[in-house]
């Protein structure tokens, strides 16, 4: 076996008295491609940090074969020297590496190489920094969060260009879809320590689950046999006290071992306030156009939202996803056309910019200064515990907004965003910054809420597991609805989504492509008869579980209403579980349906 390109054993380092790694590892080999992955704050970036040579552990060994060439993904790119993008993409090259390619990686990424370094957006500014790393062919890529203000045509051009490269690439990144395409191993920071699986995301979190249950299972052994030794020091102890004493010690040990086990960091706890339940219509659209100069952004575009229905808007960066949100909840005034909101709209809103008070105290900004206590779901809840609900620490209470990572601002976000009444979600990019255990959290309270979601999201599998329809972008300020999510939307469109060089439909040559006609009608599960969408796939998949809790719930009410002295002492209280009861029944009937209905779809499709 060919030696490592590059070898971390026995990582440790500790920030501010916090042991940040105790004993992680990292063994890279030719051609590999591992996802590096973990909870937002375990060390991730830091150990790719340490294995780039930009930090040094303060324990361990660190390998690093002489003639590889490394590139490490800058967080903030160095301009020193660059007085445009170009210089700095092209400072990044080797003696062997080829010019053109700089060229070609710029167009991909939306960049013509003459910005200048001063002028450049948040956003532009990554992704120079990306084409810097992506323009040589180095022997190992180490990226950390590479799709980060990339748009989805973008992402699914780095993904191929990924695929095809001969380089070994380590990569951090929070895009589920994106890490299942790329990946061939996997390598889990948890609590200091490194895991390693031989197979790509698609199955680290079956594997993490069984480690999980794993330790589950050791720590309760432990505590049994513990149990089983303090039965024995209070009745079992002998005149042999050597042996005694070396039995004490041994108890002493394990409850060492007890006490100080470190357990997996806590999930945060997503629920949205209650809000008087708004019109069936939400928004109603009539022909709105929106043009900036001679560019137009929306033309032409009609829709009816009702309650209930989650909408997601996709689309190349600079298409006017934003623009389009802020015109259909009236934040800003067609130049042509109708919006019309419903009645008793509460709107809670996510910015993409997520603006924040550097100098505001959490505690501050959830509250907005009044008081130490905020009204969730009708409960009167003191700040602190919000906090907890969102994995932050008591003494966090006082702490500046400036001392957060971009995690925590994401979680401080939405912690304030769920403890408002709303029926209508407005979310701009609510996944960024987001862990995947948070991710999964936000995709269940999406679905699952009971108002009306209007979002935009570069996550295909965010989008395809929460949106009833997707908007996306045409040529020319146009915007087409089709039903579902982004897999959903793709195999209407015919697979085609638009490149990222040109954006709006152009090919190479600068002619327009054919723009495929929209289905007259949404097709039916029977007219979609090749395969199951994604969608359906993870409906077959969760419905037995909804429908199995739905009979448990149903099983308890009927339970609470048998008793015979319910009604005489509390006939409201019947009135309330007996409305209950018939909304569980509706739901477990109409579940049993759908499961039915996707289950022979299923088997026509394999028979």
């Amino acid at each position: 076996m060919a030696p490592p390109l590059l070898n971390l054993e026995g990582i440790r380092l500790t920030f501010g008295g916090t042991p940040l790694l105790t004993g992680a590892s990292l063994m890279v080999q030719q051609g590999e491609r591992i996802a590096l992955v973990g909870r937002n704050g375990s060390g991730k970036s830091t150990l790719l940090k340490i294995a780039a040579g930009l930090v040094e552990a303060q324990e361990g060994d660190v390998f690093r074969q002489p003639s590889a060439t490394i590139r490490y993904l800058a967080q903030a790119p160095d301009w020193q020297g660059a007085e445009t993008v170009r210089a700095y993409v092209e400072a990044g090259l080797g003696p062997a590496d080829d010019p053109y390619h700089a060229t070609y990686v710029m167009e991909h990424l939306g960049l013509t190489g003459d910005e200048k370094p001063e002028l450049l957006s948040g956003g532009e500014a990554r992704r120079a920094a990306l084409a810097q790393v992506l323009a040589p062919s180095p022997d190992i890529l180490l990226l950390d969060e590479p799709t980060n203000h990339l748009d989805l045509p973008t992402i699914e051009w780095l993904e191929g260009e990924l695929s095809r490269s001969s380089a070994a690439i380590v990569l951090i990144s929070h895009d589920r879809r994106f890490l299942e395409k790329v990946s061939r191993a996997t390598v889990w920071l948890d609590r200091g320590i490194t895991r390693r699986l031989d197979k790509g995301f698609a199955h680290f979190e079956e594997w993490r689950d069984e480690v999980f249950e794993e330790e589950e299972r050791e720590h309760h052994k432990l505590g049994r046999k513990i149990a089983r030794e303090e039965d024995w020091l209070r009745y079992g102890v002998t005149a042999r006290r050597k042996r005694n004493v070396r039995r004490l010690g041994e108890l002493h040990d394990l409850r060492s071992r007890f006490r100080s086990r470190q357990g997996p960091q806590g999930t945060v706890k997503l629920a949205q306030s209650e809000s008087s339940e708004s019109g069936k219509l939400v928004i109603e659209a009539e022909a709105i156009s929106k043009s900036y100069g001679d560019v137009a952004i929306v033309r032409n575009f009609s829709i009816r939202i009702n309650r209930g229905d989650r909408i997601g808007i996709v689309g190349p960066n600079g298409a006017g996803k934003t623009t389009l949100i802020k015109l259909l909840t009236g934040e800003l005034a067609p130049d042509t056309g109708t919006v019309r909101l419903g009645a008793n709209l509460d709107i809670a809103a996510i910015d993409q910019k997520r603006a924040l008070d550097e100098d505001e105290t959490l505690a501050h900004y959830l509250t907005d200064g009044r008081g130490d206590t905020l009204l969730v779901g009708g409960v009167e809840k003191h700040v602190v515990s919000v906090m907890k609900d969102f994995l932050f620490q008591p003494e966090q209470a006082r702490t500046p907004i400036r001392n957060l990572s971009g995690g925590e601002r994401a979680r401080l976000i939405l912690a304030r965003l769920l403890s408002r009444p709303a029926n209508l979600l407005v979310l701009d990019e609510p996944t960024n910054d987001l862990d995947m255990e948070t991710l999964d959290l936000l995709q269940e309270l999406v679905a699952g809420f009971d108002g009306t979601v209007v979002l935009i999201s570069h996550d295909r599998d965010f989008l395809d597991r929460t949106v009833t329809a997707t908007i996306t972008s045409d040529a020319d300020g146009g915007w087409t609805v089709y039903a579902g999510g982004y897999s959903d939307m793709l195999a209407q469109r015919g697979g085609i989504s638009q490149s990222p060089r040109t954006g709006n439909g152009a090919s190479k040559t600068g002619r327009k492509e054919p723009k495929p006609e929209p289905p007259s009608e949404p097709p039916s599960d029977r007219q979609v008869a090749k395969k199951l969408s994604y969608k359906q796939k993870y409906a077959l998949e969760t419905l037995p579980k909804e429908m199995e809790k739905l009979a448990a719930e149903i099983g308890t009410l009927e339970a609470r209403l048998a008793d015979p002295d319910l009604y005489s002492k509390n006939p409201q209280e019947f009135e309330k579980i007996a409305g209950k009861l018939d909304e569980k029944r509706a739901a477990l009937s109409q579940g049993e349906e759908q499961w039915l209905e996707l289950e022979m779809l299923r088997e026509e499709i394999e028979g």
